[in-house]
């Protein structure tokens, strides 16, 4: 046990230079037209699938869910109920912070392959029964496609740096994503995304306090993803 304390300890610091590595490469990636924004709809996936998963689990029903080559993404839902609609809305920002917390926290685990099992789980999910847009499928093959590949090559480190730059992809998109809700609904409340939407099922709350709250709460997941590497 104690030996095996030693090797933790030995591995942290390569763990925190590859996470500083992957932060980095993923600000700067996220940036790019084409290929950043072909990764960054892993995080629009997740998104989307935390719309699709509430509204399964409050009654609701899933229709259809696109994703686009400019990350953005659109879960057509039924709801049976006003309390349906309204976690339905809230859970797409807060499913990304949540599981970019997730994936950091089996990543200092040292838990890749149920990483492995969450991400290949999302894909073939949403591949089978949501996405039905050209571009979803396109994006959920390739990336898939590819994703599998990896794991088949055997390449362990390799394979644990990718992991590790998708959990910081998640991370850096869940908070700039949530930022540019919040921003957006300051300056066009109406076309604000979920936050329009929870406005208009409130009626009394405003549409930037919902940017807000969105924005404070991925905030909020990434400093406790990086509590748990730097802390």
């Amino acid at each position: 046990m104690l030996e095996q304390r030693h090797k933790d300890k030995r591995k942290e610091p390569v763990m925190k230079l590859q996470i500083i590595i992957g932060l980095i490469a993923a600000l700067l990636l996220t940036q790019m037209p084409i290929v950043g924004k072909y990764f960054a709809v892993v995080n629009t996936m997740i998104h989307e699938s935390g719309h699709s998963l509430i509204a399964l689990i409050t009654g609701g029903e899933v229709r259809q869910i696109s994703l686009f080559p400019n990350t953005s993404g659109v879960t057509m839902t039924g709801h049976s109920s006003w309390i349906s609609q309204f976690f339905t809305s809230i859970a797409g920002y807060v499913t990304s912070s949540l599981f970019a917390f997730l994936f950091f926290y089996l990543i200092m685990k040292g838990q890749y392959k149920w990483m492995i099992y969450i991400l290949l789980g999302f894909l073939f999910i949403n591949l089978i029964f949501w996405v039905r847009n050209f571009y979803g499928i396109f994006w959920i093959v390739t990336f898939g496609s590819a994703f599998i590949y990896l794991l088949r090559s055997g390449k362990e480190g390799l394979i644990q740096f990718v992991l590790v730059f998708i959990a910081c992809l998640v991370l850096v998109e869940s908070v700039t994503s949530a930022f540019e809700i919040m921003w957006i609904s300051f300056i066009a409340p109406q076309q604000a995304g979920d936050a329009a939407n929870l406005a208009r099922a409130t009626r009394f709350i405003p549409a930037p306090l919902f940017g807000a709250g969105f924005f404070a709460q991925s905030l909020y997941f990434a400093w406790m993803a990086l509590k748990r590497v730097f802390g």
